[in-house]
């Protein structure tokens, strides 16, 4: 991660500077504020009930202000947790099941998320390459689009899939309702207006309320949040998990997990806390878990670290994590006072505010950058995007998780290259391309770079000089100075070189061996193949071992020249 240090929990007090209310309380409103519809917007992506979308903006951000590494990342329900909450079958429906479906995933992502950072795994978001994370998050925002056109048109569309229904809503425009249409076109042009005034932020707070007005007019009846759900003028009670759940939510949960700490790790890389340090990932893995597990318990639906929200109260301002405590506060203000008014927030607004998030997620840049660097990361790129939009998004992930590791041993595989080392007069190694054969009476010291795991053995034999029938009384000498676990592939290839040289009165030594690698020789029986004798240990000078091994070298092709 970037920056030069790393900040841990010392507990609230340690994080707290003082002094800094008059900064954290205004910028921590504005948030809270701003939250209110955008939680009810992320229930409505996610195809839940709305409520359950504002619960977890709301505890999410209270759980997460104490818990996490940095004090100012905003645990909130991202757009794309939304999306891969909206293809879990179990969680949809307005019945007490469903609800209760929904609170356990909540809850099992928390757990997975607080396990992962109780393990100190924050370096696996390293794992997903550029590729595989621009072709999920161009397709989510695509998925986010889509999946508001029931609202936007008023037109409830049949498919499999949302590109499917997106079809069947563009060829039945007659069905649309114009005053739907009317409300979330106005919402969008009032957002896109109202952020360029003072309001900032506000505005569009401001273009949801004006918009869910205009839908109040007699003329231009729309659905509103309070013909879905009823608006509760109190806080949720707790509701446990349920346990019997837990397995046909599993997938989704890991799903959702790693989604939310990948966009919560951008967070801990560019986002530093106020002492200038940037936060620890482990430590805003085991943060998001606690806001999970909370807002389970509390009727929320997964949150996990969001740069939109991070951005805007840091921006507004905050200058420590009370900011996050007062933007908290703020939604459970409105709940408890508000809650009537909430109710009339017209559902063409929210799906117009989601429309603009949608097409605000949409990274062309990176899709250019992406695709000009070869044609193997745009393969991965295409596919991973195909594939957000057309499976449920859970698979989505596992897939795109599936293709980093492919990815990931395809470089490797083709990353592995031999040098020939050779000695100057003074000492100094020069390296250059080894030899296509092996020849007659001469010492060839080859040092292999790059991984020598089991995919790139093959382009590895394809290096090695190959032994012919002119070869004769020569030593390959292989450095694997550095290499600690060679794999039993690599091992395997290495006797057959040394049988092959030997059949050819030739010989293999290995130097700069480390302890790791002489064990793994000894227990595979490659020791005795190869030679005890002809194994140098790795010493403190670097090419120690190795300049051994060519003395030897020439004490054994003069022991086995021909007598003239």
């Amino acid at each position: 991660m970037a920056g030069t240090g790393r900040s841990e929990s010392r507990g609230l007090k340690a994080k707290v500077p003082r002094g800094t209310l008059g900064k954290d309380v205004p910028a921590g409103l504005v948030l809270g504020v701003e939250s209110v519809p955008d939680g009810l917007a992320g229930g409505l992506l996610a195809g839940v009930n709305p409520i359950y979308g504002l619960y977890g903006y709301m505890f999410g951000t209270l759980f997460g202000a104490v818990a996490t590494s940095s004090a100012f990342m905003a645990v909130q329900a991202t757009g794309a947790m939304a999306v891969v909450v909206s293809d879990v079958p179990q969680v949809h429906g307005d019945t007490p099941e469903a609800n209760a479906a929904l609170f356990t995933l909540t809850v099992l992502t928390g757990i997975v998320m607080l396990g992962l950072g109780l393990a100190r795994m924050g370096w696996i978001v390293r794992w997903v390459p550029n590729a595989v994370l621009t072709g999920f998050i161009n397709a989510v925002a695509i998925n986010i689009i889509l999946g508001q056109l029931d609202y936007v048109t008023g037109y409830e569309a049949d498919g499999g899939n949302r590109v499917a229904r997106a079809i069947d809503t563009a060829v039945s425009l007659p069905e649309w309702q114009a005053a739907a249409v009317v409300v979330s076109v106005a919402t969008i042009a009032l957002i896109l207006v109202l952020e360029r005034t003072r309001l900032g932020a506000l505005g569009l707070v401001v273009a949801v309320g004006l918009g869910s007005a205009l839908g109040a007019l007699e003329f231009l009846p729309v659905l509103q949040l309070r013909d879905i759900t009823e608006v509760p003028s109190g806080l949720p009670a707790p509701s446990l998990p349920t346990l019997g759940m837990v397995g046909a939510l599993i997938v989704p949960a890991l799903s959702l997990a790693f989604v939310g700490l990948v966009q919560g790790a951008a967070i801990s890389s560019s986002v530093p806390n106020p002492d200038g340090t940037y936060p620890d990932a482990s430590g805003d893995f085991r943060g998001q878990g606690v806001a999970n597990i909370g807002a389970g318990l509390l009727q929320g639906m997964p949150v996990g670290g969001s740069m939109s929200a991070t951005s805007l109260v840091t921006n507004a301002g905050a200058r420590s994590r009370i900011a996050l405590f007062v933007a908290g506060l703020t939604m459970v203000l409105v709940v408890l006072a508000f809650s009537e008014l909430v109710g009339y927030i017209a559902m063409p607004a929210l799906a117009g505010l989601l429309v603009v998030v949608g097409f605000r997620t949409l990274k062309p840049e990176q899709v250019r950058m992406v695709w000009r660097t070869g044609p193997i990361q745009a393969t991965v790129m295409t596919l991973t995007f195909v594939l957000t939009l057309v499976i449920p998004l859970q698979y989505a992930v596992l897939v795109g998780i599936g293709m980093s590791v492919l990815l990931y041993v395809i470089r490797q595989s083709n990353r592995i290259t031999i040098k020939s080392w050779s000695f100057t007069e003074t000492g100094a190694v020069e390296e250059g391309d080894p030899p296509a054969e092996v020849g007659v009476n001469e010492v060839l010291v080859l040092r292999p770079y790059g991984s020598l795991f089991f995919a790139a053995t093959g382009a590895f034999e394809e290096a090695l000089p190959s032994v012919s029938e002119e070869s004769r009384r020569s030593v390959v000498i292989l450095t694997l100075r550095g290499k600690e676990d060679l794999g039993s592939t690599f091992i395997n290839l290495t006797t057959r070189y040394a049988k092959t040289l030997a059949d050819h009165d030739c010989l293999l030594k290995v130097s700069g061996v480390s302890d790791g690698v002489m064990s793994q020789l000894e227990v595979t029986g490659a020791l005795a193949v190869i030679g005890a004798d002809n194994i140098y240990l790795s010493t403190a000078s670097l090419t120690e071992s190795t300049r051994q091994a060519m003395r030897d070298a020439d004490e054994w092709m003069e022991a086995t020249a021909a007598p003239e």
